[in-house]
Order: C-alpha cells, then structure tokens, then sequence
C-alpha cells in the first residue's frame, strides 16, 4: 500500500481538494465530507475535521499514541490508534512509518509492527511498534522515553517484503538478535491467531536474559505450543552465535524456511552459510539500516515544476526535505531508500544518490528522500 498524493499548483496549493482516503469504504462519513466542502470553501474541510478529531483527515496518515509499555529498559512498545485511511490488512513482517513533531521539525522513522494484522472481535483498531533506544538514534530514544499518550503522530502505510505467507511453510526457523525480533514477533503473533504453530525453532540472542524483548510472552508460547522451541543465547555470557557451527544448534535448518533479522554482521553471515549450503533461497533476510556514502557535489536551487517553488539546497539535504522546507508536498514512505514511494521524475539537471554517490541524469526516476542535488535541477512534482 502506497499513499498517493495528488499534484500541487502554486495557485491551488492551499484550496485544491485531496483525495480523500477510506473514502469507498466509509461511504457516510464521505458524504458528511462533501458537504463540509461546500461549506467550508475555499477552505479545506479537513481544517474543520482536524478541530473535531486530529485523526480525521484526508491530506495524511494519522495516529494517536494510547499507550507506552516498556519491554525492557531500553525498549518500549507504542500502542497507536490510526486515523482515517489506515488499511489494517498489512502483512506480518511489514514496517510503518511514524513521523513526531519534536521541537518544531517532523522527525521521521521506520519500525517493524509488532502487531497482528488479523483482527479480533471486539478489540479496538490499533497497531504496534516496539522501538529500541539507540545512542546515535534521537527519535528512538524520544520514544521510549519522551512520548506521552494522547500524542499524535503521523503514519506512513506498511510496506515492506519481510512477510510471512499464509498459509505458513511447514518447517520454519527464526534467527534473530536484539531488536531483530520485532518482525518476527508479529509472524509468531499472527500464527498464534491462525493456529498456524507448526514446526517452529527460533534462536535469539541478546547480551543478557534481562534484555530479551517480549520474554514472559515467549517463555509462555514455548509452554503452551509444543511445535515452538526457544532458544536464547546471552551473548554477554555465551559469545555471539556463530552460524557456521549452525548444525550444533538446528540440525535440519538446510530444511526449513528461515526468516533472520539483527545485526548487519549477523545477517551477512547467513547470507554466506545458506549460499555455501545452496539453499539461498530458503533465506530471507530484514536489514533495518541502509548505509549512506559521504555526500559529494555542490548542491544547488532544486525547482519544484508543478508548485513553481524553489529553494537552494546544500549537497547533505535530500530533496524530500528540501521540497518539505518549501512547503511542496513531497510523497513519502519509509524514508530511508527502501519502499519508492517517494520516486518522481527529474526533468532537469543532476542529482546525487547519497548512498552510492552516483548521479542521475534528466529524464529519469529518482528517489527524493536518498537523493541530493548536484547543482541546480527541476523535479516534475
């Protein structure tokens, strides 16, 4: 799911009517909508909605925190209720992304749900994250520690290829460290709901018991499901696991499905045992950062086409946070190089990939939320 935007002119900027998310399938309260807008014109009517209910609105995803749950000491779960537009079929696996106002600048992050898409009768409309404060990470340790409940947020749809099919493979292994458990915690939670617990070993390590998130719920899944075997490795203790021994610990993994997220060490590891064994494609690997190449180039005045706005930019700020500096409404998904929600097309001049530092020419498609300008340039939005 891909949220959609629809083209800004300069003129219209603050009058143009967006399409409103849900619409089809909340057909009374789009009626109500439309006659806000006669009404309310040439204002937008989700001005007024927002003065009713923050969550009511058509121009983004948004959400309200309920609820702040500390896992371990340096990890906590938000309990988030979604606003108008929110599709609650996402897959297990899948990341969102949350955006929180801190000190007058939107900060932006993606974080695995920890939630099970399936619903329960009765139960309210919400999702989960679970977040591990990072020394280096500023919005992650502001959430665990700073968010209070009632505090809106905005959302970006889940997206993502780490899922778990349904129905699930027979044999399953999960391989996961530190805060790598958050995806898998949404698999387990989803095939608890489905009754889907079949064959299943899961090693995870981290430094000690006490750091383990999610402990009482896995030691009572372990209990009470025989087909779920855990295994915690405390590294602070045992060493780090090391997967070229893996026979010792899973002998038929060659077998199974293995879903692994931690470490990029870790992971890199595994990606070079299951190549060796040649059974690659039973491995399927969550990276939660993607490495960023020092930024070269100049910068330059970066022209928004369809708004008319312009705004010079240095060779570190990526486009999307420029065009968001000028008031342009860029789209957006995960923010960090992954989902190509943000993808527009660049019709004049050069920009950069701050990953890779390669550039871009006119013409082509290009990621504003990784991408640079080197010199001026004009993007089609």
């Amino acid at each position: 799911m891909t949220k959609q935007y629809a083209p800004i002119t300069a003129n219209l900027a603050d009058t143009k009517r967006p399409v409103v998310a849900g619409a089809d399938r909340h057909p009374g309260w789009h009626a109500l909508r439309k006659l806000a807008a006669r009404i309310t014109t040439p204002l937008l009517p989700d001005d007024y909605l927002h003065l009713a209910n923050p969550l009511w609105s058509a121009r983004e995803l948004r959400g309200r925190v309920l609820e702040v749950r500390r896992e371990t000491e340096d990890s906590a779960t938000l309990v988030i209720k979604p606003g108008w537009g929110f599709s609650f079929d996402y897959q297990p696996g899948q990341y969102i992304g949350i955006g929180l106002l801190v000190d007058g600048r939107w900060r932006w992050r993606s974080y695995s749900l920890t939630s099970s898409p399936a619903e329960t009768s009765g139960a309210p409309r919400t999702v989960t994250i679970t977040v591990k404060a990072m020394p280096e990470g500023f919005l992650s340790t502001h959430l665990v520690a700073g968010v209070e409940p009632g505090t809106i947020v905005r959302l970006a749809a889940p997206q993502g290829n780490f899922v778990l099919p349904d129905p699930a493979p027979p044999s399953i292994l999960f391989l996961t460290a530190g805060s790598g458990i958050t995806p898998v915690m949404s698999m387990l939670r989803t095939l608890v709901r489905r009754n889907q617990i079949g064959d299943i070993t899961h090693l995870h390590s981290a430094p000690t018991e006490s750091d383990v998130m999610f402990r009482a719920e896995l030691v009572a899944l372990a209990d009470s499901q025989p087909g779920y075997r855990l295994q915690v490795r405390e590294t602070r203790s045992q060493g780090r696991l090391d997967l070229a021994t893996l026979d010792h610990e899973v002998a038929d993994w060659r077998e199974r499905q293995t879903w692994a997220c931690g470490p990029e060490g870790m992971l890199a590891q595994a990606q070079k045992v299951w190549s060796s064994a040649g059974v690659g494609e039973r491995l399927h690997l969550e990276r939660f950062a993607v490495s960023k190449a020092a930024p070269a180039g100049a910068g330059g005045t970066v022209t928004f086409a369809r708004s008319g706005r312009a705004v010079a930019a240095d060779a570190a700020t990526s486009l999307m946070d420029a065009g968001e500096g000028a008031g342009v409404q860029m789209p957006f998904g995960c923010r960090m190089g992954i989902c190509q929600s943000c993808v527009v097309s660049l019709v004049d001049g050069h920009v950069r990939d701050l990953r890779t530092g390669a550039e871009h020419d006119p013409g082509t498609r290009i990621q504003t939320c990784v991408s640079a300008a080197s010199g001026d340039c004009t993007l089609d939005i």
